[in-house]
């Protein structure tokens, strides 16, 4: 029997499957710390560095298992310090409920220490549901419609659980009587499908179109096998989000790889090309890189209503599970006989490929980054889990990284935010000990955060029954995809006081931790460095000394991109050098290899 409403709190979660809380201790949330400690057995507590990795580490939670994940911190600046990590789960639209404390319910109103309008800050990020506890027999459906409402509308929420209330006698069950409710534990996801109408509809268009391009991402990573015989059956190229990338291996023909600017020629020239889109589970915004309004008839898939027709004038938007309402499409569709579409899409991706890798094996200063990628692909273990942070990182991890089936893979796609790649690695690695884990990560990204998170590796690996945890950090001291947006978007050099990052030696940091370091400045080693830091006994960070001045090329430059590139070197960039050297030879990469592939 639960003797605090703490302690309630804490089975009522054990009772909904949670084994696992992350989160930061203070004052604010004392009396459930106290509660998990005596329930210690029943659900662990992950202490993190920080309240915002702590944020991040649930939000992976939820990507990696489907399950919503918790997380937690004291009043005031603990509840302040979440919301980064927060607004990462919204946006990538995973179930997350945060419990934060708060001052003593007789202290509200009356400007005390840390006191902060909690409801009011956290409106917006956890709008579909925000409440505070004022007596304990709240709790039970406090806790109830939280994690309820998280899973079924796949967003965040959020209970407030002021210092007091934490502390007094549980209520297990509230007197039954007028103005109380009595909440269940349970929930179980329906199975959506679109009417057998619009599945009609879609099927004519999608039969009808000569050229079809398909467009994947988070949403489909449940339909593997359901797109790959769509796109089979359309004759179509497949091309990725950012968050889609887990959805097919990279060693299948037609797939196009990532779309964007962090995206693919193949990519971009099918999109350009197509007559017909079909999108499943993909919020992917940015529209310049999908068909011109009015080239291309639309079908899109979508469990959520509001993402249908949003990036798109669709014809037909199906709401629906991706999985269930492909199997539902199919057996509409014809195959198609033509597959002109489709073997230049298949030639398209080979010559890529081929580009890709003379790109990677260019001579750079010391270390083309992009090879550290184009070579950990063939050593990638089987199941492994990637996870990667914002910056030029994503670039190669899009671009250079083949990924097959099995293997799981996230960053922050809707809020592109800094730092949480060693966070979701640590999740990762939380929830699946025995797989291995790789997380790809920039200086500026580990500087500001990932290093604390080291912190929470060296405390927690001994328990891991396999303690495979790579961190690859790009070192160039640079803040470089800002660096190159402000080279190309806006026209102007490099800012070295806002760009320029502080050496940190962090094999040596890894060391000092009981961690192994390696130190990676030759790129005839790089091939070693993966071999090892996967063999491993222990987590490892491979400190790679990359060149800042590669260029993350986009897969169709513009003439504004071009102008802003020239104007960026007219005015005089301190690495002026380097990038013209390095550009001219990543454009003659492409030129040599398309001659080749032409004899």
């Amino acid at each position: 029997m639960a003797t605090t409403s703490s302690d309630f709190l804490v089975q009522r979660l054990f009772d909904w499957g949670v084994r696992r809380v992350y989160g930061y201790p203070g004052d604010g949330i004392n009396g459930v710390m106290g509660a998990l400690n005596r329930a210690k057995e029943k659900v662990e507590f992950v202490q993190a560095r920080h309240e915002e990795e702590a944020a991040f580490m649930a939000c992976a939670h939820a990507k990696f298992t489907g399950q919503v994940g918790i997380c937690m911190a004291t009043s005031g600046p603990g509840a302040i310090h979440l919301l980064n990590g927060l607004y990462d789960a919204k946006l990538d639209h995973q179930p997350v409920v945060a419990i934060v404390g708060q001052q003593a319910s007789s202290a509200l109103g009356s400007d005390y220490q840390q006191e902060v309008d909690l409801i009011s800050l956290y409106k917006d990020v956890a709008h579909h549901y925000v409440h505070m506890a004022s007596t304990p027999s709240q709790i039970r459906q406090l806790i109830d419609r939280a994690i309820r409402i998280a899973l079924a509308e796949q967003t965040v929420t959020c209970v407030i659980l002021p210092n007091d209330v934490q502390e007094m006698d549980a209520v297990e069950s509230p007197v039954r009587k007028h103005g109380t409710t009595f909440t269940g534990i349970g929930f179980s996801r329906p199975e959506v499908v679109p009417r057998r109408e619009d599945l009609r509809r879609a099927a004519d268009i999608l039969n009808s179109g000569r050229k079809v391009a398909m467009l994947v991402g988070a949403g489909a990573l449940g339909a593997s096998e359901e797109v790959a015989e769509a796109a089979e059956r359309l004759g179509a190229g497949v091309a990725k989000a950012l968050l889609g990338k887990a959805v097919l291996p990279d060693n299948l023909p037609f797939v196009t790889g990532s779309i964007g600017l962090l995206g693919t020629k193949p990519s971009w020239e099918m999109m350009m090309n197509c007559d017909t889109l079909l999108m499943v589970g993909s919020g992917f915004p940015y529209c310049e890189f999908l068909p011109k309004e009015g080239q291309a008839r639309g079908v899109q898939i979508d469990l959520n209503p509001r993402m249908l027709g949003l990036r798109y004038p669709m014809e037909v938007n199906l709401q629906g599970d991706s999985s269930l309402t492909l199997r539902a499409l199919i057996p509409l569709l014809e195959k198609k006989s033509d597959r002109h579409w489709r073997e230049g899409i298949d030639k398209g991706v080979k010559e890529w490929w081929e580009i890709m890798e003379a790109r990677a094996m260019l001579p750079a200063n010391p270390i083309n980054p992009q090879r550290l990628f184009w070579e950990l692909s063939p050593q990638l273990p089987e199941k492994c889990i990637l996870t990667c942070d914002s910056g030029s990182a994503a670039n190669w991890y899009a671009r250079d990284l083949k990924i097959r089936p099995g293997m799981m893979a996230s960053l922050s796609g809707g809020l592109a935010t800094m730092c949480p790649g060693v966070p979701y690695a640590i999740a990762a690695k939380m929830n699946y000990p025995e797989r291995p884990v790789i997380a790809m990560v920039g200086d500026g990204a580990m500087q500001m955060l990932g290093v604390n998170g080291l912190i929470t590796i060296s405390k927690n690996w001994r328990s891991w029954s396999n303690p495979n945890l790579v961190i690859l950090v790009l070192n160039n001291q640079d803040l470089n995809q800002v660096t190159w947006e402000q080279r190309v978007m806006n026209g102007d050099p490099k800012f070295d006081a806002s760009q320029d990052l502080p050496q940190f030696p962090f094999a040596r940091y890894a060391d000092l931790l009981g961690l192994k370091g390696i130190e990676l400045k030759d790129p005839s080693q790089i091939g070693a460095a993966w071999q090892a830091a996967l063999s491993a006994n222990r987590p490892t960070v491979i400190d790679a000394h990359c060149d800042p001045d590669v260029p993350p090329l986009p897969p169709h430059i513009t003439f504004e991109q071009a102008k802003g590139y020239l104007s960026s070197i007219m005015k005089g960039d301190p690495n002026l050098g380097g990038i013209v050297k390095q550009s001219a030879r990543q454009m003659m990469s492409t030129l040599l290899s398309r001659n080749h592939n032409h004899r």
